[in-house]
C-alpha cells in the first residue's frame, strides 16, 4: 500500500480561511506575548485569505504587507487595523480573568 503525502501547509491555510479558526489562532499567538509570533500568525491568516486580495481591499501595498508581517516587522497600529478589517476581523480589548 502506497502512502499519500499531504502538504500540511495547504490544509492549515484552508483551515485559517475560516474566520473562527483564524480568530482562535491569532488569539493563541497573542497569548504567547511575542510580537514576532503574532505577526507571523497574522501573516499565515493573510496568506489563507489571499495576500493580493487583501492588499487590494485594504489599499496596502502587497510587498509592504509581507514586510510588516515578517519577524522584523514593526507595523503601525493603523496598518494592522486596516488589514484586520479587510480580513473581516477587528481588535478588541477585554478584562483579564480574575486570578484564582
Amino acid at each position: 500500500m502506497k502512502a499519500t503525502l499531504v502538504n500540511y501547509k495547504d490544509g492549515f491555510l484552508e483551515d485559517l480561511a475560516n474566520s473562527d479558526e483564524a480568530v482562535a489562532y491569532l488569539n493563541a499567538a497573542l497569548e504567547d506575548g511575542s510580537q514576532e509570533v503574532f505577526l507571523l500568525a497574522l501573516r499565515d491568516v493573510a496568506e489563507a485569505k489571499g495576500m493580493s486580495k487583501l492588499a487590494q481591499a485594504s489599499s496596502l501595498n502587497r510587498e509592504n504587507m509581507y514586510r510588516m508581517l515578517s519577524v522584523h516587522g514593526n507595523p503601525q497600529l493603523s496598518s494592522l487595523k486596516t488589514l484586520l478589517e479587510a480580513m473581516g476581523l477587528k481588535f478588541t480589548v477585554e478584562t483579564k480573568a480574575a486570578m484564582a
